[in-house]
């Protein structure tokens, strides 16, 4: 028995762990953009965008980091139930920092200068992306507020998801670089967008097998 009790420890944080990994490459990459904006670095061609306009970059930088390090460990069961306490502050404040990052990110997509490729299609996505997220995270709060347990869990969920597509995304475009070479525009764009299809779909997926699924009214 206690070995089962122990497995069922590990497994409980097999999720919250590989959600985390699946940030690393994002956080990292934030985490070096926020060094250059407030270290002083040389201002160059490539970086100059985010150097016209850093709050809106750091806001989303800190927020998305945050949301997504903190919020894998609401998926962790056995710890959620342990400290309930611990997760609804958590949770109201990672609503919080989901908005910073959904609202910073349809900022940047509308107003911020975007490099070559990064409008038309994929501007699309970012919008798309950025809304549901915010449409999910509002949702899931007034769920919660009526006591609608399983209505929050799922929308929180697909909230998560949309979120954490910026991990997905390190995962398309490494595979596609790997086999075929650095993506044209429009292939970048697709892959980008098909990291969101299937955060999506695999939260949609879960949502279904544990019976979350309810509609939005």
């Amino acid at each position: 028995m206690p070995e089962d009790l122990a497995a069922a420890r590990r497994t409980s944080w097999l999720v919250p762990a590989g959600l985390i990994a699946l940030s690393f490459v994002p956080l990292l990459a934030g985490g070096i953009r926020l060094t250059e904006l407030t270290g002083g670095a040389e201002i160059t061609q490539a970086n100059a965008r985010f150097f016209a306009a850093p709050a809106p970059v750091v806001a989303h930088i800190v927020a998305v980091s945050v949301y997504s390090a903190v919020g894998a460990f609401q998926f962790a069961p056995r710890f959620r139930r342990r400290r309930r306490g611990w997760h609804r502050a958590a949770g109201r404040a990672l609503v919080g920092f989901g908005l910073v990052a959904a609202l910073s990110g349809l900022w940047m997509t509308a107003f911020a200068e975007l490099p070559p490729g990064d409008d038309g299609l994929l501007s699309v996505f970012r919008w798309v992306a950025g809304t549901a997220m915010l449409g999910s995270l509002v949702l899931g709060f007034v769920a919660v507020r009526r006591g609608e347990v399983r209505r929050h869990r799922a929308w929180m969920m697909r909230a998560y998801a949309i979120g954490a597509g910026a991990g997905t995304q390190a995962v398309t475009q490494g595979v596609w670089i790997a086999a075929a070479g650095e993506p044209d525009h429009l292939t970048r764009a697709l892959l980008l967008g098909a990291a969101w299809a299937i955060n999506a779909a695999v939260a949609e997926a879960i949502i279904r097998r544990r019976g979350w699924r309810v509609s939005a009214a």
